[in-house]
């Protein structure tokens, strides 16, 4: 079918009620797909190909009955395999969750399944999540399909490989420091980290539960940001299980409001160096809103040294000592990148309530901070990292050089609890995808999505892999 592997959700979904295409046409050609590419990019945990058959034959009835069809009604999709889905494997990367099975589906999972969607697997993480690069010592590393040398990201990477080459259509993944943001930009998809509480964490591990709630979200990934918007448009709403979920509804975001508000070219002396090929990939999604009417300047943003300090904080020394507890007596069977996590996280040693509950409060004052300064700027635009893909084993947590330095860019948006986007915007002389990362205020993501969809519209079609890969 001359549409397949790179149609839309809502092409997919268009073609199916119709009567164009039937769901199990869809999913036998994803299948087959997924068939002839995972032994070079290894982005399944675990396919359900019977499972995935059964829901396509059950959908195609319910197309041909005339019944009520939901609107990813036949779509096949993904799930990054540190969320619940009943009956499969769910290891988040690790040997010691290799037979864990879960009995019920996270909220997030049963939202698209009652809006139709087809789920065909889950996908390849690192260890328990804590890495940029999706490898681990039970399924081995994702490669990125823009070249297989290179990393496809972390830690939703088996997510974004897949999605990218049109083995899924789009997928879900989770994001607690540029997670999901960071495997959109390297495999040049699009990726949204939610404002906390706008889709339910509920089902994920880690769980995101107290002072780790403002860090860690879960949020959709595919190759538009209108099929971005459609799955959270499914996924999104309250539930008991996360405490920071609420009732907050969509809205429609209009062309005029965006040229009545003022987006910044973020500016920090903290957020380290970009690679001249990305700040000019971010310099000409901002001079192609600013010829689309949009009022684009520099904007100097204050105080995201202590937002990166506080972040590491939760996300290094409190979890890490967390983990550490857990994985005692098993480190014969943690991965050579976790143990280095959790060697870094944990040099301090344990940490005292006292600065535990002071980093609490410093956290939420200074987002409040970094509100007012952004109270007239909405929108902000930024690299997603300092550059493009890493080689393989080329990720680490070294002082000065590692992910604390490169991946600050994203890092921040974590501890303030803000919404950000990720969107393929440009390719390095290397032949590796560049996105540019869209922010904004909390529960403004539908104003971040509105600004990433300019900026895709602008870059025009969206850019597959290289034909020879597959």
């Amino acid at each position: 079918m001359s549409f397949f592997p790179y149609w839309t959700l809502a092409e997919i979904a268009r073609q199916i009620r119709s009567k164009k295409v039937s769901p199990v046409e869809i999913v036998e050609l994803h299948l087959k797909r997924i068939e002839t590419l995972q032994p070079k990019l290894n982005a399944f945990v675990h396919l359900d190909a019977e499972g995935a058959r059964q829901q396509a034959r059950a959908a195609e009835n319910s197309v041909l009955l005339g019944d009520h069809l939901g609107p990813l009604h036949g779509v096949p999709l993904t799930i990054k395999s540190c969320i619940d889905v009943a009956g499969w494997p769910c290891p988040a990367g690790s040997l010691l969750r290799k037979d864990y099975l879960p009995k019920q589906d996270a909220p997030l999972v049963s939202r698209l399944k009652a809006a139709g969607a087809i789920l065909l697997g889950n996908t390849n993480t690192p260890e328990f999540l804590m890495a940029y690069e999706a490898d681990n010592l039970l399924t081995g590393k994702t490669s990125n399909p823009w070249d297989l040398t290179h990393s496809a990201g972390g830690s939703s990477g088996g997510e974004a490989a897949a999605i990218a080459t049109g083995c899924s259509a789009g997928g879900v993944g989770s994001d607690g420091g540029g997670s999901i943001r960071v495997p959109a930009h390297f495999c040049g998809i699009c990726g949204l980290k939610p404002t906390p509480g706008r889709i339910p964490a509920t089902g994920h591990f880690p769980p995101g539960a107290g002072a780790f709630s403002w860090i860690g979200v879960v949020g959709p990934m595919a190759r538009t940001i209108a099929d971005v918007r459609s799955l959270v448009e499914v996924m999104a709403g309250p539930d008991a299980g996360d405490a920071l979920s609420a009732p907050v509804p969509l809205r429609a975001c209009l062309e005029d409001e965006l040229l009545k508000m003022r987006i910044g070219i973020l500016e920090s002396d903290t957020l380290g160096v970009a690679t001249a090929e990305t700040r000019a990939t971010v310099e000409r999604a901002a001079k192609s809103l600013d010829e689309r009417g949009l009022t684009v300047e520099p904007f100097r943003l204050d105080g995201l040294d202590r937002a990166l300090d506080l972040w590491w904080f939760f996300f290094g020394p409190v979890i890490g000592n967390l983990f550490r507890h857990s994985v005692d007596g098993y480190e014969d069977k943690i991965s050579p990148m976790f143990r280095e996590y959790l060697a870094y996280a944990t040099s301090e040693g344990p940490i005292t309530l006292q600065r535990f509950t002071k980093a609490c409060a410093d956290r939420d004052l200074l987002r409040a901070e970094i509100l007012r300064q952004m109270q007239d700027t909405a929108v902000l635009l930024s690299p997603v990292s300092t550059s493009p893909a890493f080689r393989h084993g080329q990720g680490n947590y070294l002082p000065g050089v590692g992910y604390r330095h490169t991946m600050r860019f994203s890092q921040w948006l974590n501890l303030t609890g803000f919404p950000g986007v990720s969107v393929p915007a440009g390719v390095s002389k290397e032949g590796l995808p560049i996105g540019v990362q869209v922010v904004g205020r909390p529960f403004e993501d539908e104003l971040v999505l509105a600004v990433a969809e300019a900026i895709e519209q602008g870059r025009g079609p969206w850019p597959a892999p290289p034909s020879d890969f597959a």
